[in-house]
């Protein structure tokens, strides 16, 4: 049994995969930069599905935010094996999953989820040659991002009056509760990207206000800026994109790489579900 992981800061999405058996399921967020030891493994722990199917799983592939450093992949690494001690484990970056993915050519691949990040894929090779360093400094259109400015405009009385209103029902903004959830609590990278829900929901008619247009077009020009643009290839090459803020803001994608003149590829809301395929081995008869 082969056991694959999409792992966030938000949530890891786990997918069981027996010839063309196919059980998935989730855990909290599991990214060592902002989740403990104690806690990473407190997380794996209390899923009943990992739990009674550890005996059988022979190889697990772990695409994991966080795992960008030796280090890190180390410790992923360590977890996993108290777990699974039957198991060949392999931890690598988020990046690598979402490369899997979308693509097995040559592609500029990014990440929009709770954090952001990009990579160049040469066909065989991953390439980031701009490290991330997280949702204080970067993270730009990421989950976290918004968030950040949703508080932000709200307490410089920037936010329209009638989405003030709507904003206020939704979350506790009482400063206090902000400055303990932000400077506190663990995982305050999450605790932000919790606001873009206002933003980003099932029910999309809330991305045609110019209050929240305007938002998601600066953040994705920062990211294109930055994240796109930096790669000389960028001209040359379908950019693909993965994670829930790229599904919900694909038609401001589609007008920003078009205002560039860059080539649009897949955006896929979970990476999980295109992993599963890749990996899943047809039924022996």
């Amino acid at each position: 049994m082969i056991l694959i992981a999409d792992g966030g800061s938000t949530k890891c999405d786990w997918a069981l995969i027996q010839g063309n058996k196919v059980q998935k399921t989730q855990t909290l967020g599991l990214n060592s930069t902002v989740v403990s030891q104690s806690e990473i493994k407190n997380r794996i722990a209390a899923n009943k599905i990992l739990m009674e199917a550890a005996p059988e799983i022979s190889h697990i592939e772990f695409f994991g935010a966080g795992c960008g450093s030796a280090r890190s992949r180390l410790s992923m690494s360590d977890i996993l094996g108290e777990f699974f001690p039957n198991a060949k484990i392999e931890v690598v970056e988020d990046t690598v999953g979402a490369v899997k993915a979308v693509t097995d050519q040559e592609a500029i691949v990014c990440i929009l989820g709770t954090g952001s990040n990009s990579c160049y894929f040469d066909g065989k090779n991953i390439k980031q040659p701009i490290a991330s360093l997280g949702y204080v400094i970067m993270d730009e259109a990421g989950a976290s991002h918004f968030g950040k400015m949703l508080i932000r405009d709200y307490y410089y009385n920037r936010m329209p009056v009638e989405i003030r209103g709507e904003f206020e029902k939704g979350f506790n903004l009482n400063r206090e509760e902000i400055l303990f959830k932000l400077y506190k609590e663990p995982s305050p990278g999450v605790y932000l990207a919790s606001f873009s829900t206002f933003i980003f929901k099932d029910n999309l008619h809330q991305l045609y206000h110019p209050y929240f247009k305007e938002l998601i077009n600066n953040a994705l020009e920062l990211f294109v800026q930055n994240r796109i643009l930096t790669f000389p290839q960028s001209r040359e090459v379908p950019i693909h994109f993965v994670g829930s803020i790229a599904h919900f803001s694909k038609d401001s994608i589609g007008e920003i790489l078009e205002k560039h003149q860059l080539k649009l590829g897949k955006i896929v809301r979970y990476p999980i579900d295109e992993l599963i395929r890749k990996y899943q081995k047809p039924q022996v008869s």
